[in-house]
């Protein structure tokens, strides 16, 4: 069955980094294209960056275009997203998932805090 297992989240200030990994078994990586998503606390699933299974194409919302960016290793079954300059509104408890199915994450996630 699909398994996507996040991790390298934690509780960073306001313009720090932080990198987060996920790891994908069960399926077809090389063939999915992929997305990090985000839920807040008492808001809905947020698409935050998505990228293509063939060429990389990635796309960003317009809240963390500048300062994350998404990328994948189809040799490691592996996502990840690198987080710059991050903000309060960033806190979220973040998933990766198969681009398909990004409006229901399934995954555990990893909870990413920006306070000072």
């Amino acid at each position: 069955q699909v398994q996507l297992v996040e991790s390298g989240g934690g509780l960073v200030k306001p313009g720090e980094s932080l990198s987060l990994s996920c790891t994908a078994s069960g399926f077809t990586f090389r063939g999915s294209s992929m997305a990090w998503v985000r839920r807040a606390p008492g808001q809905g699933v947020e698409l935050v960056a998505t990228i293509a299974n063939v060429g990389g194409a990635a796309t960003y919302a317009d809240s963390v275009k500048g300062r994350f960016t998404i990328a994948r290793d189809n040799n490691r079954d592996m996502l990840f997203l690198q987080m710059n300059n991050v903000r309060p509104e960033d806190t979220a408890m973040y998933y990766c998932s198969r681009f398909s199915t990004w409006r229901t994450p399934r995954s555990q996630g990893t909870q990413v805090t920006v306070a000072s």
